[in-house]
């Protein structure tokens, strides 16, 4: 079977006979419709777009909500363009992996559109500013992740290309967010038109990054004279473009061997492909059923009817807490506690992690114990019914291929979320006692350990990437399994960083503990096992 349009069309029968879902709707009249009058065009084509937000679109279109679908725009890797998804006709398998064994096969083909975001393209640069000039846009979302949005390294320090970009202005822009900003500038110049920038990636208060990213660019090509005045006053004119915070939730792993072979036994060729900048694509994404997106709504020029497929449009406050609840509390502190303590302990899915009795109990107390009494309710989603889901179907479920090495990946840019603002929010409660904490601790611990790169047994294992390793392994180099060494003054360079644990951990009661836990976890082999197993228990 074909994985083209023409292979659906000519092949119904038989996609259908073998389990796949087929989109019902008019693909051809859609497209005419999307190409003349787009309204929502998304930045990233990564693998939780796809399994998320084209499916829900597809949905829709399904229903007949919809009569337009999305144009989907990459900018950091254009091989994913050219070599994944216009020899698929932009579309794609999505295999939804269920708790209860069960798979479900869906041929999406929401994407009408895919362009990349290179403005040295003389046929996709075009195209986008075109879209962006048209008055039909309503929404521009991404996925880029939270790195897509830095302009500054962690000095401070802007790098070369958005110099570069601040100087020559938005004409052709090399950087990610100078090429954003570039097309918004070309709606401001087509008659400050409306729309909202909406960064639907894991990161806190996400449309705050994305404004400051397009605002610093504003603000440099008014400043050096490169742009028309007025542009930055567009872009702080939240009546002109608004950039909405979002929560999203989906676990997307990497599509995995074993989901290829399934589809592959169907007659199916969905080989991947490795592009030169090292992104893995294939023709399918693998995801967990569970799904929430929670959208503040501020859409100047409308936006489509995404609340009829599930998404929920509520206010900037409980975006805010409900963002809170996920990221703080009770779904990502217990997948960066699993993912290092993992990574240590030999495991090499998540799910297999939840069967162990001492990991098990660890999460659990670092979301039950020690995150949900600081959690505000948000109203639209309940806390410890959340917390439920996470640690009894989500991250359990056998048929999620999610590795505890994907999820370490970048965790020196996430412990200050993820549990930072948790003792923030302890240390403002009269009621709670930081110094009760135990586990978030250990979790610390277990990450100093883990930069070490040697597993349980006294193995090397390879970190996973972060940018921050080329500073904080060299910390670590010299403390050997088994030896004495002085524990204040290898760590104190690492702990005293707020902006790695969002607090500076030696002005709480804690430091002392991640200090006393590490030592405790380098004493030789086996050492990891037997600090969590007596700490959770």
């Amino acid at each position: 079977m074909e994985l083209t349009l023409n292979g659906i069309k000519n092949n119904a029968a038989e996609w259908k006979a073998k389990g796949f879902a087929l989109p019902t709707f008019d693909i051809d009249k859609v497209r005419e419709a999307t190409l003349k009058a787009p309204a929502w065009i998304h930045f990233g084509a990564g693998n939780i777009f796809r399994a998320f937000q084209c499916n829900v679109c597809q949905n829709l279109l399904n229903a007949g909500v919809l009569d337009r679908g999305l144009v989907v725009a990459e900018g950091y890797d254009y091989e994913i363009i050219d070599k994944m998804y216009r020899p698929h006709d932009n579309i794609g398998v999505l295999v939804t992996l269920k708790a209860s064994g069960n798979v479900e096969k869906t041929v999406v083909a929401s994407i009408m559109e895919s362009l990349a975001a290179d403005s040295n393209n003389d046929a996709d640069w075009p195209r986008l500013k075109e879209i962006f000039r048209n008055d039909s846009l309503q929404m521009v979302s991404f996925t880029i992740t939270e790195k897509g949005y830095a302009l500054q390294n962690n000095a401070g320090i802007y790098a070369p290309f958005v110099e570069e970009d601040f100087k020559a202005g938005p004409g052709k822009p090399q950087s990610y967010m100078g090429k954003v900003s570039a097309l918004v500038y070309e709606r401001f110049i087509a008659g400050e038109k409306p729309v909202a920038m909406v960064s639907m990636d894991n990161c806190s208060h996400n449309g705050d990054k994305l404004f400051a990213a397009v605002h610093a660019f504003a603000e440099a090509w008014e400043k050096n004279g490169v742009c028309k005045p007025g542009f930055k006053a567009y872009v702080e004119n939240k009546n002109k473009v608004s950039f909405p915070w979002t929560m999203i939730d989906k676990i997307t792993p990497r599509p995995d061997p074993s989901v290829e072979a399934i589809l592959a036994a169907d007659g199916l060729d969905v080989e991947p492909v490795v592009t030169a900048k090292k992104t893995f694509v294939a023709p399918f994404v693998n995801s967990e059923e569970c799904e929430y997106l929670v959208i503040e709504d501020s859409f100047p020029n409308g936006h489509p009817a995404l609340e009829k497929g599930g998404v929920m449009f509520t206010q900037r406050e409980t975006v805010d807490k409900v963002e809170k609840m996920k990221v703080c509390t009770c779904l990502n502190p217990l997948h960066t506690a699993l993912a290092v303590s993992g990574c240590l302990l030999g495991f090499e899915k998540i799910s297999e992690e939840m069967k162990d009795a001492d990991l098990k109990k660890m999460v659990e107390i670092v979301g039950y114990k020690e995150g949900l009494p600081v959690v505000v309710d948000p109203g639209i989603i309940k806390p410890k019914d959340f917390i439920d889901q996470v640690v009894n179907i989500r991250i359990p479920n056998p048929f999620m291929p999610d590795t505890p090495q994907r999820i370490a990946t970048d965790t020196s840019q996430k412990l200050a979320i993820r549990f930072g603002e948790t003792i923030k929010a302890y240390e403002k409660r009269p009621d709670l006692n930081v110094a009760d904490l135990k586990v978030i601790p250990l979790v610390f611990a277990l990450w100093l350990r883990y930069l070490m790169g040697v597993d349980d047994n006294g193995e090397k294992f390879e970190l996973s990437p972060d940018p921050l390793l080329p500073q904080v392994t060299p910390v670590v180099a010299g403390v050997k399994l088994g030896e004495k060494f002085d524990v204040h003054a290898t760590v104190e360079p690492i702990l005293s960083k707020a902006g790695i644990f969002g607090v500076n951990l030696y002005e709480t009661p804690l430091a002392g503990k991640v200090e006393k836990f590490f030592e405790q976890l380098c004493a030789g082999k086996g050492a990891i096992r037997k600090v969590i197993h007596e700490n959770v228990q």
